[in-house]
């Protein structure tokens, strides 16, 4: 064990030509960072779920009962043991094959059973106040650790001018502010990925989890070698435009359509502006060209690097979900209003509203009747979609 730990901690890997493990331990005059300072972030993650759980039961679901936010959840399929067995045994989601085996064996035409399984899918999805309260919490500590970052940010000089981030790197002392907000962070993904477990279930699961992981290692990592500071930039950068999203999502719960809209036009401009304007042009920038020029490339560097080429990459996948759900949401829209949350089947992640679907279905035939008694040509898009929830 002691020569797999030496191995791991090897210095070469670590920090820089000439820098040793022994250069950077705390003193009376300076206090650095400590791989052992982030074991505190698994109490602490642990904290902030049951924080979590007081939050949703006493703050969020008031709220969510004083807007009207119902808790009852989608309407509920009739028993049926054979139908039961296959989806509880076999599938969730019958092809056509099995669909029509099912018709005979119950002489129940195809679509009925479609809507069965499609009412026994949403009959273990969450309730809308369920997933209201899930987002008041993050858009709360959301709003909490952007607005930390911010004012802790505004008065270091590494805010303003990135080449700090690397001037007497590694040593560069830690400070109270920096290790509370680095810890608070670290802390947040690790109850977020014990969470996302029993939270509500998403079809961006995989690639959320990919991020949960990546962000946990970028923060670890780049605690243990010092570059805490660039590591502030990267955290505040990326918390900016998650509380607009809750937000948007929070209004789109309650009903409060004009208010989402301009929430999530607010959040993809500043999603996409942050994600793929300044990232890469202001923290890459530093961490590829400035950080080379100043300290000079060793082999951790090159995994900070690649660490954060591969957060880049899935701003550019998300950004390419935004952009695909505004465009979407505007060809919906153009025969009726503007509404970004009116988008295909396919873009549902929360729950498929068998109830909202045939209230489409049947405002589709109204719509076509109406079309063909006035005479006017072609159909309402946006009146045959059913709302999604945002949480592409």
């Amino acid at each position: 064990m002691a020569g797999i730990l030496a191995w791991f901690w090897n210095e070469r890997f670590w920090l820089p030509h000439n820098v040793t493990w022994a250069d950077l331990k705390n003193t009376e005059e300076a206090t650095f960072p400590q791989a052992e300072d982030l074991y505190l972030a698994f109490p602490l993650a642990f904290c902030i779920f049951m924080v979590r759980l007081l939050f949703e039961r006493f703050v969020a679901k008031p709220c969510a009962i004083a807007l009207n936010i119902q808790a009852s959840g989608p309407q509920i399929a009739q028993p049926n043991a054979i139908l039961e067995k296959v989806f509880t045994a076999i599938t969730k989601h019958p092809d056509e094959k099995r669909l029509e085996g099912l018709s005979k064996q119950l002489d129940w035409d195809v679509r009925s059973i479609q809507r069965w399984f499609r009412q026994r899918r949403n009959q273990e999805k969450p309730s809308t106040l369920t997933r209201f309260c899930e987002s008041m919490w993050r858009f709360s500590f959301y709003l909490y650790v952007f607005t930390y970052g911010v004012r802790f940010l505004k008065k270091t000089p590494w805010l303003w001018n990135t080449r700090h981030c690397w001037y007497n790197y590694p040593y560069q002392p830690l400070t109270a502010d920096l290790h509370y907000y680095y810890i608070l962070e670290l802390s947040f993904y690790w109850s977020l990925m014990f969470s996302q477990f029993t939270d509500i279930k998403r079809k961006d699961f995989g690639i959320m989890f990919l991020h949960h992981l990546v962000s946990i290692f970028l923060i670890t990592f780049s605690y243990v070698n010092n570059m805490a500071r660039v590591g502030t930039l990267v955290l505040c950068l990326h918390d900016s435009a998650d509380a607009l999203l809750e937000a948007a999502k929070m209004a789109n719960y309650a009903k409060f359509q004009k208010m989402c809209d301009l929430l999530f036009v607010m959040f993809a401009v500043v999603f996409i502006t942050t994600r793929l304007g300044i990232f890469p042009l202001w923290v890459l920038n530093t961490t590829l060209f400035e950080s080379w020029e100043i300290v000079g490339p060793y082999p951790s560097w090159w995994v900070f690097n690649l660490l954060l080429l591969l957060i880049q990459g899935l701003n550019c996948f998300w950004s390419y979900l935004i952009v695909k759900i505004a465009c979407k949401a505007i060809s919906k829209g153009k025969a009726g209003k503007w509404n970004p949350l009116h988008v295909s089947k396919d873009d549902r992640s929360d729950i498929e509203s068998s109830s909202d679907e045939e209230d489409s279905e049947h405002r589709g035939k109204n719509a076509h009747t109406a079309t063909a008694t006035n005479g006017t040509s072609g159909t309402n898009g946006y009146l045959l979609t059913g709302p999604c929830s945002m949480d592409d």
